[in-house]
């Protein structure tokens, strides 16, 4: 089916947009921090991680070896992982946009194995999209837009034919940083990025819920 809107290619952000993992990452994370700097720190003040790479976290919190730490941390998200899902309507907003016509891809703070082992094997939905973009892929993480710029070159496509749906702030300043519309994406638990709120974080959409995208397609 031909596509008839200027968007051809919707491109998603993964925690906290296709799959709600607000919980399981937060309290992971507080786990970790726990065993290596010996803090309790409330999940409150750990918000920030959301939607940056870990590593870029652990940094962050004074961890020097964020490598291990970001295993470490893995390990603890396992715990969790049961709690892990996909958002109520986001597979249905998938097969709806492929039968018209869209490509579909993902640009995420995740690393390859983290994608693989957090999402692609446990979720029936990678068929879904044409291209991933994860955090070793570009130059530079989000908030930069290296990672969209990235996606953009590989998929020869301009940045008005491309629409990006994120839950955070780094995700409009990745979008807008490459002349991408951004639409952000509020049906997730967590509409703000560390001290943000909604009405701090730029977007051209609001989203409520899955099938608001589809409204404005």
């Amino acid at each position: 089916m031909e596509v008839m809107n200027k968007y051809r290619h919707i491109i998603f952000d993964i925690d906290g947009t296709l799959l709600d993992t607000e919980s399981a990452i937060l309290q992971s994370l507080k786990d970790t921090v726990a065993e290596i700097l010996q803090k309790d720190i409330p999940v409150e003040e750990l918000k920030f991680a959301l939607g940056i790479p870990g590593e870029v976290t652990l940094h962050r919190l004074g961890i020097s070896d964020a490598r291990t730490a970001n295993r470490k941390w893995n390990e603890y998200l396992l715990r969790y992982k049961s709690s892990i899902r996909l958002f109520k309507g986001i597979p249905a907003l998938l097969a709806s946009l492929k039968v018209g016509g869209y490509s579909l891809g993902i640009v995420t703070s995740k690393n390859r194995n983290e994608y693989n082992e957090d999402f692609a094997s446990v979720f029936d939905a990678t068929h879904y999209f044409d291209r991933v973009i994860c955090v070793e892929d570009a130059p530079f993480p989000k908030p930069n837009p290296a990672p969209l710029i990235t996606y953009l070159s590989l998929s020869g496509i301009s940045a008005k034919e491309a629409l990006y749906v994120g839950d955070t702030a780094y995700d409009s300043l990745c979008a807008n940083g490459a002349n991408v519309a951004f639409g952000i994406a509020l049906w997730g638990n967590s509409t703000t990025n560390g001290n943000d709120t909604q009405n701090d974080i730029d977007a051209d959409y609001v989203f409520h819920t899955p099938s608001d995208l589809l409204d404005v397609l």
